[in-house]
């Protein structure tokens, strides 16, 4: 069993058009299911498809980012492999150690480079056009300022040195965050008791919720992308009511202009906030 997995994800690498179902499959299911169990009506001020057209531009520049920095991490993974460099080639460890320490050290760099993003200024200036998002849906997962974008790539490749991750493990975490990052956005209503339960494994769609709540310290919170573990470790987990979250940070874009998608490319190299 284990081989057919390996085998599988191994190779995924080479199959974009099979990665990229993937990612749209979870796309639509969570857009259903929130059409279906909101957690709150968001008030689309030129409609769902406009907002999602907004974040789908920034989808689209992410993927092409990642596509080019595919080829780093294959080259880098490939050479800690001939290597035998990084943890896992120290340790030693099993097929399914390997995919443990894999997968929780790419994590890892998801929870590392969001919270260096919330701390060093200029970085939040990229990392703002994320949370400047009033209407947070499934289509806003992927809403990152391509400088944002290529920051997550570069500590995506520093673990990969650190941990000595093979090919595998790296597909196996990339297809883990593309459907938790759909997940933990989508606007839906979960029964409380149930999202609490997850949360304590995994990131739940009221956990990040609280993230993208407008006011401190609630923002500079709960980092997590598939993992809770990390916010736990690390004393960033926060909880709150998730009927008082108000999305958005509006000081920094006049009202409907986080949909103007001129002005959030643009803005990182004039915006001043967060200062």
């Amino acid at each position: 069993m284990w081989s057919d997995w390996i085998q599988y994800f191994q190779t995924l690498e080479q199959r974009p058009a099979e990665r990229l179902a993937i990612l749209v499959g979870g796309l639509l299911f969570f857009w259903i299911i929130e059409g279906a169990i909101p957690l709150f009506k968001l008030p689309y001020r030129k409609g769902k498809w406009t907002h999602a057209g907004v974040n789908f531009v920034f989808t689209v520049i992410h993927l092409i980012i990642h596509t080019f920095l595919a080829l780093l991490i294959v080259a880098l993974s490939d050479w800690c492999r001939q290597a035998e460099f990084g943890i896992i080639y120290w340790t030693n460890v099993n097929t399914l150690g390997t995919i443990l320490i894999g997968v929780l050290a790419l994590d890892f760099s998801s929870w590392l480079v969001h919270w260096v993003m919330h701390q060093q200024k200029f970085l939040w200036r990229f990392h703002l056009i994320h949370h400047s998002d009033t209407k947070v849906d499934v289509t806003t997962g992927l809403r990152h300022h391509p400088g944002d974008s290529l920051l997550r790539g570069l500590f995506f490749l520093l673990l990969i040195f650190v941990s000595g991750a093979p090919m595998y493990s790296v597909m196996m975490y990339q297809t883990l965050v593309v459907v938790a990052t759909a997940f933990t956005h989508a606007n839906i209503k979960l029964p409380t008791g149930i999202d609490k339960t997850i949360s304590w494994v995994l990131i739940s769609p009221n956990m990040h919720k609280v993230h993208h709540h407008w006011k401190q310290p609630y923002t500079d919170s709960n980092y997590g992308a598939v993992f809770s573990i990390w916010d736990r470790l690390f004393g960033t987990f926060r909880t709150l009511d998730v009927s008082t979250i108000q999305y958005g940070i509006d000081r920094d874009y006049p009202v409907g202009k986080d949909e103007d998608l001129g002005l959030l490319l643009k803005s990182p190299f004039q915006n001043k906030s967060h200062e």
